[in-house]
């Protein structure tokens, strides 16, 4: 690995009890009253001031006989634990009998809560916890455990900083955080092949249909499912598994046809909500209309056995917020610990934003996953964010012929060059259907509201209400990406009191349409008409003649978060991405070559990575969300039974099955192509291509939302074929060297904050203030979430 890459979080390899036992109390230890953690107080003592007295020789010798007694929390890192109770094993040491052992939460007796459970472990769901600082103490003779716990709200935050205001709660909501019991429903699969996907299941009336399945561990049951739906962080939660009516389950005694395997679907798009939505299920939720008749991975997967769990704040078309997708997935893993147990491993799957979703989630906040199946696939929100920023700006001039001016007049082709792409279309397929509303902060969003019936709005309007909720991708991300400080407020920021979240990327500098000059496709006249005309974008994404200089900090944010991915964290989850060739969607199968560009410069391979290519549009082919599942499935079953000492990224890479490998399926073309570019990596038949930035010199992999500069240079424009210069006229050259007075593009250097993303962050205090920009997680708290994923996978914890 690259040796800028920074540390992750490593618990501590030793923990003590950290309090002092006075040594008369040492022989009734059992009994002892609990003290808090930390130094005893200093007493008068007539000891001589050169040596210690015969009372502290005593309570060092209390301390070196008290041996530790291991208290695990196992549904959550420690220190993020929500809803007041948390999945608790104290781990018994030879010789040391369960009916010897007395736990206490802040003073108080919980042994009652703990029993040798059917795994054998001494353990508890201990309920109670206060919100905030929780000390667990266990002992037994000679022996003695203490494990802080710090709870949070069950509403939420816990890492992700201030909640989006004003919020509008569900129907039947018992507070302003959202909370509601959980309910539970059952499905069923039918035998009938007219009855596709689940049906409702009665109990009381049960139906004779009910299909059977055999789980990947070999146990038959009825393919009944108990769906759970409840509210966590303020939005809903859903979680599906195989379930035996009439029958118990605890998370130390599950069901026996559970794998203890996880699957999480994600929705597509990207999208901003005041209001609680919906978990999405579905493969290609969002982005492509589902297919009568087709089996969605979801079912599949729990006819082998496997737990589905969805969460309404992971569907980026409802929430474009990493750190709130993240701290939504976390909380939901403790959930489903605590409720149904310990968990092998996770493996998300999900379409367009909802592979967004599981790149940033795994990249930024590690150990959330542990094998990620994308298709129709982007690395992050904000590359493509800046990419379709500029098709925004190049069609307010290209559709426009009266801006047009020295004589430029353009082709539709030309337009394609400029742009990177085979046909203008997919520029305004792009910006109709993925930017223009998520940028703009006067488009609706759930939980806002416009004037009726004498109800105040309370959705922004930049002359009528300025100070209203803003609706726009970027104000939902205001403590990811900072603020703007007072010194840069626009007119509305000032009507507003307020300053709005920064702008994460940048124009100024881009020479558009320079490859396409370069080529001769394009005039001298026309690079300069449009570079000079194409413009910016104002704080309220309205359109400006300046170029969009962003916001430093925000810019430098995006890369710190994780918003954008440089990959510097995804060696250790095992990556199938399947896709096929863009219809003219904007989800060209470049954008999978990005990641494939980050991991090679982070890593210097991808061996944690295969890619499958196939003729249907976007995916591939309509079977492989199930194939790819199934083949994540025996990857890390593989890296699961792996317990080398070695980084778990060596596991990943090694363990990956020889079957696992890149896959191309375009019938009638599989001996096309040189050795050296086979038809899987053809552009022209893939539709990898590329982007307005990329035409203007920039990376292939499209990492730079905003390029630091170089003088402009006469001298450097010269045409590819025959080396001759470009023939700017005297008036052209006097444009561009006006317009560019701070220089162009110098793509040969990292862009403006750019660098790798920081694991863990937070972006609120305990006392509720936003930390903008985040800031360092403590390291994890020893022994805490080891029932996230099986002991291969713990490199990020340390357990």
């Amino acid at each position: 690995m690259p040796v800028s890459r920074p540390a992750r979080r490593r618990a501590p390899l030793t923990t003590g009890p950290g309090a002092a036992l006075a040594a008369t109390v040492l022989a009734g230890l059992l009994a002892a009253p609990l003290v808090a953690a930390g130094p005893a107080a200093s007493a008068p003592t007539s000891a001589s001031a050169t040596g210690p007295s015969a009372a502290s020789v005593a309570v060092s010798r209390a301390r070196a006989a008290v041996k530790p007694l291991a208290i695990r929390v196992e549904s959550n890192r420690a220190d993020l634990v929500s809803g007041g109770d948390a999945l608790t094993t104290v781990v018994l040491p030879p010789r040391v009998a369960p009916r010897d052992v007395r736990v206490r939460l802040n003073g108080d007796d919980v042994t009652r809560q703990f029993r040798v459970r059917p795994n054998g472990r001494f353990q508890a769901l201990v309920r109670g916890l206060d919100v905030g600082r929780n000390v667990l103490v266990a002992r037994a003779p000679g022996r003695e455990g203490r494990r802080t716990v710090v709870n949070h709200p069950d509403g939420g935050p816990i890492f992700s900083g201030p909640q989006l205001q004003p919020y509008t709660c569900q129907a039947g909501a018992l507070d302003a955080q959202c909370r509601q019991p959980a309910t539970y429903s059952f499905l069923y699969k039918s035998t009938d092949p007219r009855k596709p996907g689940l049906q409702p299941y009665d109990r009381d009336n049960p139906p004779q249909d009910v299909a059977s399945t055999t789980t990947d561990e070999g146990v038959r049951v009825p393919f009944i499912v108990r769906r759970e739906d409840g509210f966590q962080d303020r939005d809903r939660y859903t979680i599906l598994t195989l379930f035996r009516p009439g029958r118990d389950w605890k998370p130390w005694k599950a069901q026996d046809q559970w794998n203890e395997k996880v699957v999480v679907p994600h929705g597509g798009n990207c999208g901003a909500a005041y209001a609680p939505g919906d978990p999405r299920l579905d493969d290609y939720s969002g982005t492509i209309p589902e297919t009568p008749g087709y089996e969605q991975s979801y079912v599949a997967a729990l006819g082998q056995g496997f737990a589905v769990l969805s969460t309404a704040l992971n569907n980026t078309g409802h929430n474009c917020n990493l750190p709130i997708e993240a701290e939504s997935m976390m909380m939901a893993k403790e959930r489903l610990v605590e409720q149904y147990g310990p968990i092998r491993y996770t493996i998300g799957t999900g379409c367009s934003g909802g592979s967004i979703a599981q790149h940033t989630i795994a990249n930024a906040y590690p150990g959330i996953y542990q094998g990620l199946v994308t298709s129709c696939s982007y690395p992050d929100t904000l590359t493509a964010g800046a990419q379709f920023a500029d098709y925004h700006l190049l069609r307010r001039y290209f559709e426009d012929p009266s801006r047009w001016g020295g004589g430029a007049v353009w082709t539709e082709p030309q337009m394609a060059e400029v742009e990177g792409h085979l046909s203008h279309m997919n520029a305004i397929a792009a910006d109709e259907g993925l930017f223009k509303e998520a940028i703009n902060p006067e488009s609706a969003c759930p939980g806002t509201r416009d004037t009726v019936a004498g109800d105040e709005s309370t959705r922004f309007d930049s002359e009528t209400n300025p100070g209203g909720v803003r609706c726009s991708i970027l104000d939902m991300m205001a403590t990811t990406l900072g603020v703007r400080p007072e010194s840069d407020w626009s007119a509305t920021e000032q009507a507003a009191g307020r300053g709005f979240t920064g702008v994460p990327f940048a124009n100024t500098g881009v020479q558009y349409g320079l490859g396409a000059l370069q080529k001769g496709l394009i005039t001298p006249a026309q690079f300069v008409d449009l570079n000079v005309k194409v413009g910016g974008l104002d704080i309220n994404a309205d359109p400006v003649p300046e170029r969009l200089a962003g916001d430093r900090t925000a810019i430098e944010n995006v890369y710190r978060s994780g918003l954008v991915n440089e990959a510097n964290h995804l060696d250790e989850v095992a990556i199938i991405n399947h896709g096929g060739p863009d219809p003219g969607i904007a989800h060209d199968y470049s954008h999978a070559f990005w990641t494939e560009e980050r991991l090679l410069a982070d890593q210097g391979d991808t061996g944690n990575r295969v890619m499958w290519f196939g003729p249907t549009p976007l995916i591939g082919d309509l079977d492989w969300a199930k194939d790819a599942l199934f083949a994540m499935d025996r990857w890390l079953s593989a890296v699961e039974a792996d317990r080398r000492s070695v980084p778990l990224a060596a596991k990943v890479a090694d363990d990956r099955p020889a079957d696992v490998t890149d896959r191309c399926q375009v019938e009638g073309f599989e001996t096309v192509g040189t050795p050296a570019e086979p038809v899987c990596r053809m552009p022209a038949l893939q539709t990898r291509l590329g982007t307005p930035r990329q035409v203007a010199g920039g990376p292939v992999a499209n990492d730079t939302v905003a390029c630091v500069t170089q003088p402009l240079d006469r001298s450097d424009y010269v045409y590819d074929a025959g080396d001759l210069p470009v023939p700017f006229t005297d008036e052209q050259w006097a444009a561009l060297e006006e317009l560019f007075a701070d220089g162009v593009c110098d793509w040969s250097r990292p862009g403006v904050g750019q660098g790798p993303a920081e694991t863990w962050l937070r972006y609120g205090t305990a006392g509720g203030a936003p930390i903008y920009g985040g800031e360092n997680l403590p390291a994890p708290p020893a022994a805490s979430g080891t029932g996230w994923s099986a002991p291969s996978f713990r490199e990020l914890l340390r357990q």
